[in-house]
């Protein structure tokens, strides 16, 4: 399995395809897994795709005691360095996109486009997750029963539309099962989010900036994507009607698109 050792971590990578760097960073809980083949094989076809997983999550090594989203982003532009990556277009969905403005805001010149998915930047007029929904993925990560855990984050990552099909349940559970996410990391990387807020630095970013934003997410609510695009300049909000929280899942093919034509629009790095 490749894995590099960054001065702060151990973390497990996947890369496959060719063309330009496009490096992935993923949300609370997810891992490299958690992209599906419906949405990278697309992108493998034009560009070389880096996924990884973050500290202590997945195949990544354990890690003990918390740390926050800037030192992520730090993991981030340490395995950026050890792969030889002096630039990459650069995608962060939910708690990844909180990494990946830190890391656009420390590295600007790591970054060759900025992808923002159903992510948060803190300050006013963020919103963290509906008490509701908050309280169901609680109730199922503390019962200790694996289906029922998997079950809440499936009814709250995804919208009411798309699970209306019953049999697409399946595969998110097969994608839940398959790398190990520990309890305890997972509850560091919650209290690193709490701590998280770029809103007073947005304005710094310059890089080609595309945020997308479900208008059905119930992890992030909509109102989020709108934020983090009135303060990031320059940049491009694409909203995705009735779409829930990985819109990426819910809808692969369209996302993969959005990316591949904001990263080709972009001036050659």
């Amino acid at each position: 399995m490749p894995s590099v050792a960054t001065p702060a971590a151990e973390l497990h990578y996947e890369r496959a395809g060719s063309g330009e760097p496009l490096l992935l960073i993923q949300g609370m809980s997810g891992t490299h897994v958690s992209w599906g083949d419906p949405f990278l094989e697309p992108l493998r076809e034009r560009f070389d795709v880096i996924a990884f997983d973050n500290r202590g999550i997945g195949l990544s090594a354990p890690i003990d005691g918390p740390f926050s989203i800037v030192e992520m982003a730090e993991d981030t532009a340490a395995l950026m360095e050890v792969l030889g990556l002096e630039s990459a277009h650069v995608v962060g969905i939910s708690m990844g996109g909180m990494i990946a403005q830190e890391l656009a805001l420390a590295h600007p010149e790591r970054l060759r486009t900025l992808t923002l998915g159903c992510t948060y930047c803190g300050g006013p007029g963020s919103q963290l997750m509906p008490e509701e929904n908050a309280r169901k993925l609680m109730e199922g990560m503390a019962s200790g029963d694996r289906e029922q855990a998997i079950r809440a984050s499936y009814e709250v990552n995804l919208s009411p539309s798309f699970r209306a099909d019953e049999s697409r349940f399946a595969a998110f559970q097969r994608m839940a099962t398959s790398v190990p996410a520990a309890k305890e990391t997972i509850q560091l990387q919650i209290q690193a989010i709490f701590g998280h807020d770029t809103s007073g630095r947005l304005a710094e970013l310059s890089k080609p900036t595309l945020v997308v934003h479900g208008t059905d997410d119930g992890v992030l609510p909509y109102p989020n994507g709108e934020l983090v695009a009135s303060l990031v300049p320059s940049s491009r909000l694409e909203t995705l009607a009735g779409v829930g929280h990985m819109f990426w899942w819910e809808e692969p093919e369209v996302s993969a698109e959005l990316i591949r034509e904001h990263a080709l629009s972009a001036e050659p790095a």
